[in-house]
């Protein structure tokens, strides 16, 4: 009966060891949690050509949006443990919707696992430049003049930006009105137009307005300064000690695929994202390549959702 179990066992440690080997044999599913042309499916689209000619099969991107990421997610949670169905997703679905909604169809740590970092894109606290403030210390002081009045934007509730400006008036004590948007652009044209005079976003899309002056940044929210905006502080330098938080870009597969799969999609990333094309391609994005093991990725979703789930629940952030 032992020798049987042993052989049983040998048995499927060859079967798995030779499908991994063969893998992939047929086109792999990408999944984007979110609407075309976002920083979700530009990333799928940068990497994907050098996945394909690495792995010898077409990468084929599939947007799934709605319901803030979690349609998408539930997909891959819920799909065959192959490596034929993998996601690129962003820290909205690792981590700050999985803190902020408890009714979610899949759990983020047990049904997904990680196969490797992509890239970090810094956030920016920038202001409108009626603002009399230039650095994080004179905010500080003109929001606690005005009593949490002054209008902050919120490009949704739950999302990365959102998440970040409750962090940085947590930490501070500088409280204000923040104004719900349904997403960040309609924020920023509303900043830039001054019918609002902060908000937090993206390096990516808040790049151009802060080049041509029509909104200054004050800090980069990330721990190192932010290469797209060299000359931006940190958080941390400005007096708000161990602050660190940012957009980061992944990919994840069901969480029973293979480990050798993960291994081999992983060792694929990891080339492609080591081109100089690719590469530049982010950095035009204001994205930094930052590529990581799966563990990596694994240890970033825990610690990151335990922050969130800290900062909802001091924030009082209540969802309908």
């Amino acid at each position: 009966m032992v020798r049987s179990g042993i052989i049983a066992v040998a048995l499927l440690a060859t079967v798995t060891g030779a499908a991994a080997q063969s893998y992939p044999a047929k086109p792999v599913r990408v999944i984007v949690p979110f609407a075309p042309g976002g920083n979700g499916e530009i990333t799928a689209r940068t990497i994907a050509p050098g996945l394909a000619e690495l792995l010898g099969q077409q990468m084929l991107v599939d947007n799934r949006p709605g319901a803030g990421g979690s349609i998408g997610t539930n997909v891959v949670a819920k799909a065959a443990p192959d490596g034929y169905t993998i996601m690129v997703a962003s820290s909205s679905v690792m981590t700050n919707g999985p803190a902020l909604y408890k009714n979610l169809p899949y759990d983020i740590v047990r049904d997904l696992a990680p196969v490797g970092r992509i890239a970090v894109v810094p956030l920016a606290l920038v202001v409108h430049p009626s603002v009399p403030a230039r650095t994080t210390k004179e905010l500080i002081a003109v929001a606690k003049a005005q009593g949490g009045n002054m209008l902050m934007g919120n490009a949704g509730v739950g999302t990365t930006n959102h998440l970040i400006a409750e962090l940085f008036m947590i930490r501070t004590g500088a409280k204000m009105n923040l104004i719900p948007y349904k997403g960040s652009g309609p924020a920023l044209i509303d900043l830039v137009a001054g019918h609002i005079f902060a908000h937090v976003d993206q390096i990516s899309s808040a790049l151009p307005f802060i080049k041509e002056k029509r909104i200054r940044a004050i800090a980069v929210t990330t721990a190192k300064r932010a290469a797209a905006v060299p000359d931006v502080p940190t958080l941390a330098e400005s007096g708000v000690p161990g602050f660190d938080a940012s957009t980061v870009t992944g990919v994840l597969a069901p969480a029973a695929t293979p480990r050798d799969v993960i291994a081999k999609l992983n060792g694929a990333l990891q080339k492609v994202l080591a081109t100089p094309a690719v590469r530049d391609r982010f950095t035009t994005l204001g994205a930094e390549v930052q590529p990581g093991s799966s563990e990596e990725l694994g240890k970033f979703i825990r610690d990151d959702l335990a922050q969130w789930v800290k900062v909802v629940k001091q924030a009082g952030i209540k969802v309908p």
